[in-house]
């Protein structure tokens, strides 16, 4: 018998570093539309749906479920599209999945970030009492304050809306069991994943305080707030909740600028450093977050792959001074000279006889510096 699974939408590349994202209470996947897709550039993003929300089967969970009950769904979910480890962001509800995970599971979790969420919700007992109205009168009058609830006055997402009205009183209610029953205050200072908490400045469901109190225990967290933003954030301000996650989980310039020198040497990097001005700054970081950070990072060609790639491409377009500096890059990347050669004769067929020619002037001078 095939084990029932969350339902999940996948995209970005399978070879890419995988990102679970996490929904709130009453909401699908879709909560994450204006966000997944730009994270999905860098990553194999997976999002899930609760049970009984979106496309997830209600008898997913029963009454009494707890936050370890939906952090297992979110296990097997994952095994079963082939991921160990993967960094992992939650809202809310899909927050506390998130903090559960880092400390029940930490060899599973490579990063965490936690979003107008919180270690505690205040308690059982509104919790209890929100299981109980939704179990025996359905969805309807709590769908009526989800707006404000949600977002600050006169912002509103229908598609989400209607999520809550359409999801299972029962699996609604028993996510609710697992919210009233949450409390890992005392385990956060076991979290050793690098974690960021983002909060958003207006949320009254878990205000900036209780992202601040994780953040005050796990060792080395972050802490982002969003002005503007209510509870649903991702939702509200998706621009700068993606730029805290985007610098959160890809490492911007800093994981950049860490391959350009382990690629270029230090000494190159420490004078284009040194030639830098406002006037140049910004493309500089463009060089180390997208050249760097993303596209020499990709482990679907190695180094050595990505040298001959590189070396080839510079003589095709006759760029010699950086066609130098990449000889060196090469020869740093494991290539031996006569690899260098070989690629050099391949591009004379096919990027032509002169172009060759002036390659070879150019290689041949970094060899001959090297040989000195």
């Amino acid at each position: 018998m095939t084990e029932k699974l969350l339902n999940h939408h996948a995209e970005g590349p399978d070879s890419a570093p995988p990102l679970i994202l996490g929904p709130s209470l009453g909401t699908s996947y879709a909560l994450w539309d204006k966000v997944a897709p730009e994270l999905s550039i860098t990553h194999r993003v997976v999002r899930w749906d609760l049970p009984g929300h979106g496309g997830s089967a209600a008898d997913l969970i029963g009454p009494g479920a707890g936050i370890g009950d939906l952090a297992d769904l979110v296990l097997a979910l994952a095994d079963s599209l082939g991921i160990e480890r993967f960094a992992y962001a939650g809202v809310s509800l899909g927050g506390a999945v998130g903090l559960h995970l880092a400390v029940h599971h930490p060899e599973r979790v490579s990063s965490l970030a936690v979003i107008c969420s919180s270690s505690h919700f205040n308690g059982s007992k509104s919790w209890e009492e929100r299981a109980a109205q939704v179990r025996a009168e359905g969805m309807d009058r709590l769908v009526e304050s989800a707006d404000a609830r949600w977002f600050t006055p006169g912002f509103t997402v229908p598609r989400l809306v209607q999520d809550h009205r359409d999801a299972d009183p029962e699996a609604y209610a028993a996510c609710c069991d697992a919210l009233a029953a949450f409390d890992i205050r005392e385990r956060l200072a076991e979290i050793s994943a690098p974690t960021l908490l983002v909060a958003g400045r207006d949320d009254p469901a878990t205000p900036p305080a209780h992202l601040r109190e994780i953040a005050d225990a796990v060792p080395g967290a972050a802490l982002v707030e969003i002005p503007g933003a209510s509870h649903l954030a991702v939702a509200q301000c998706p621009e700068a909740v993606l730029t805290a996650l985007r610098a959160h989980f890809d490492g911007g310039a800093k994981r950049g600028m860490e391959v350009r020198r382990e690629v270029l040497g230090d000494a190159h990097v420490d004078r284009a450093q040194a030639r830098q001005s406002p006037f140049t700054a910004r493309f500089q970081d463009f060089i180390s977050r997208y050249a760097w950070g993303e596209i020499w990072t990709d482990p679907t060609l190695s180094r050595r792959e990505r040298s001959m790639i590189t070396l080839t491409a510079l003589v095709a377009h006759g760029h010699y001074d950086e066609l130098a500096m990449h000889v060196r890059a090469a020869r740093r990347n494991g290539l031996t000279p006569e690899e260098i050669g070989a690629v050099l004769l391949q591009t004379a067929v096919y990027c032509g006889v002169p172009a060759a020619n002036s390659a070879f002037a150019a290689a041949q001078r970094v060899l001959a510096e090297e040989e000195g």
